[in-house]
């Protein structure tokens, strides 16, 4: 009884633990919210003490050092010019910049306070557009280009990228389309399953003066979640004076590389092109191989052979159906109403699976299947040889590149003096917010604190606990409750396992009360001592053998045992004299167990006469 009462005290304590870690599970996930650091200044937030550790107190991010351009779009939405013109090369019904903008809150994850730029419209084109502060020139000091992206209904197809638009005497915002130019373009485009991140700058030529578009490698990185978790994202672009660039998301480098080396194309044209006026001899050989001309096809080979013939061997299914159609025409199928025979022609029933052949091997004709034919072996063909006048394959000579120029120092691009938006998109609600262009990073990263770092600390604060993420996580993968259920059931099972008692041993099911408690007759005793005797001399015999000890201890046990039974024998025995009034027999017993080896044998032979008499 008391060891069922503590076998149930230890499977209650487990139970009670595993419940107890899971509330502080959730408690801490619910509690615990993680803010990077971005910068120390970062830590100086103004956030009230008093309030739950869980509300985030929005401020309108401040730039802390030299800025080109800042928008938080908090206030009045000032300096921002929406596009009257047409996008060129497109159907009227679509061609004009009518998509719609507005200002207003996140869908999720509301900072009070906090708002941001809108695209509303779905199928169309949005264009708007702001000047800078005070242009950026690129000189000696790097380009740091980073706002804020929410695709807060996920996204089909459609583009969150921007535009830093070139400085030029006739720039008009209010006709900034997508041919305006610009200097470099940066931000995120999906459509389909192709998800990107676009880089690109466009690029001088110092010998024509025309521009080319220069396009970053794709990064290595999968770009998937960052448009389909509804969440705000961090988007920064850093060029630097010695021709290098980044791209971060979340402040996290996804793609890095050189202007001169890591662009498609080139900057730089190739020293060297192929002469267009070179032209492939007539007589260039460029067959690696070709048919041996000395071989000929033997007599025997049969090129009348067909590839497949009817197998002679096959035999016509039992119950083949010969006189039924595959097909007949449906009962149950009645003229429409509506049938003109003088404009549709006579009706006939649709025509459907023949029922008799359902039980039968087949319907109609029977013919023979096709096999391969063992003598087919087609169209004789010469063997194939190397070409001994091989030349290889044919290319043009190399001439020098005409417009070959080395453009060492890429870094000089145009000079940018407004940022614009240009998009056209099959979702709504992208939400764009905290547009800074910089050349430090410190400016840079402690406004992303101001901003993004808020909106990503609300957002976690904001998250389900871990049993709600469970839950939700089953409902959509119902599958995931056996596993649920398997997890919670292993430990448990294995506290009952350690705690719960062992099963008895059959070395224990021999030594029962009730086995113990049964008459040893003085004959089995001598038995027993007689086989000890024998075991003692193997055991002599084997002392230098590796099994002598096992065989030892097992002559220890046969010694207790042999111990036991004597004194269940006696106690057996003298039972059995109280019962017949027989105390001699008790007395020659006692005698016989106490005896040395000779006297054993008399006590052996006066209890077998016991017995027989």
């Amino acid at each position: 009884r008391m060891q069922f009462q503590w076998d149930w005290l230890c499977l209650s304590v487990l139970v009670i633990s595993l419940v107890t870690a899971e509330i502080e599970n959730e408690e801490t996930l619910d509690a615990d919210v993680e803010v990077e650091d971005f910068d120390k200044q970062s830590q100086e937030a103004d956030v009230d003490r008093e309030k739950s550790s869980l509300e985030v107190v929005y401020q309108t991010p401040k730039p802390t050092g030299e800025v080109y351009f800042t928008e938080t779009f908090d206030g009045v939405l000032a300096g921002w010019v929406l596009s009257k013109t047409r996008k060129e090369d497109t159907d009227d019904n679509i061609a004009k910049y009518d998509g719609r903008w507005e200002v207003e809150e996140l869908k999720e994850n509301t900072l009070p306070g906090d708002r941001g730029l809108v695209l509303k419209s779905v199928a169309k084109h949005h264009a708007i557009s702001a000047m800078l502060t005070k242009a950026f020139i690129f000189d000696k000091k790097p380009l740091i280009v980073q706002y804020e992206v929410n695709f807060q209904d996920g996204i089909d197809c459609g583009g969150a990228y921007i535009k830093l638009l070139s400085s030029s005497d006739d720039l008009n915002l209010e006709y900034f389309f997508d041919k305006t130019p610009y200097t470099i373009m940066f931000g995120p485009d999906k459509c389909g399953e192709d998800y990107k991140l676009h880089f690109i700058f466009r690029h001088k030529n110092p010998k024509t003066g025309e521009y080319d578009e220069k396009h970053a490698k794709r990064p290595d990185v999968d770009l998937k979640k960052f448009y389909l978790d509804k969440k705000t994202h961090l988007y920064t672009l850093v060029v630097r004076p010695d021709d290098t660039f980044e791209m971060l998301i979340d402040q996290s480098v996804v793609s890095k590389g050189s202007l001169l080396e890591d662009m498609v194309p080139p900057v730089n044209p190739p020293k060297e092109v192929e002469d267009p006026s070179d032209k492939k001899p007539d007589d260039w050989d460029e067959r690696p191989k070709i048919p041996d001309p000395n071989a000929v096809k033997p007599d025997d080979w049969d090129e009348d052979e067909p590839s497949k013939i009817e197998d002679p061997d096959a035999v016509k299914p039992k119950g083949w159906l010969d006189d039924e159609p595959q097909y007949v025409p449906d009962p149950n199928a009645k003229k429409p109403k509506d049938w003109d025979e003088e404009m549709d022609g006579e009706w006939e029933a649709p025509q459907i699976p023949n029922p008799k052949c359902e039980t039968a091997p087949g319907c109609g004709h029977w013919v023979r299947p096709m096999k391969n034919n063992p003598n087919y072996k087609g169209k004789w063909k010469a063997p194939m040889i190397d070409n001994p006048n091989y030349q290889g394959i044919w290319s043009p000579r190399k001439i020098p590149n005409p417009d070959y120029f080395e453009d060492i120092h890429p870094f000089g691009m145009t000079t940018v003096s407004a940022i614009g938006l240009e998009l056209w998109s099959m979702t709504s609600d992208i939400y764009f917010d905290n547009f800074i262009i910089c050349s430090e990073k410190e400016v840079a990263d402690r406004w992303a604190a101001d901003g993004w770092g808020l909106k990503k600390l609300a957002a976690s604060a904001n998250e389900p606990g871990m049993f709600s993420q469970l839950v939700t996580a089953a409902e959509d993968h119902p599958w995931l409750w056996a596993l649920y259920i398997l997890t919670l059931a292993l430990p448990v099972g294995l506290g009952a396992l350690f705690c719960w008692p062992a099963k008895k041993t059959d070395e224990d099911i021999d030594f029962k009360k009730t086995d113990i408690s049964k008459p040893i007759t003085k004959g089995e005793l001598t038995q027993e001592r007689e086989d000890l005797e024998d075991d003692e001399i193997e055991l002599r015999e084997k002392e230098n053998e590796d099994t002598a000890e096992d065989e030892r201890r097992e002559m220890e046990t046969k010694r207790e045992l042999i111990k036991d039974t004597k004194t269940m024998g006696s106690e057996a025995a003298s039972s059995e004299d109280e019962g017949e009034g027989g105390d001699d027999i008790d007395d020659e017993e006692n005698e016989g167990a106490d005896a040395s080896q000779g006297e054993g044998d008399k006590s052996n032979k006066s209890g077998s006469e016991d017995e027989v008499s």
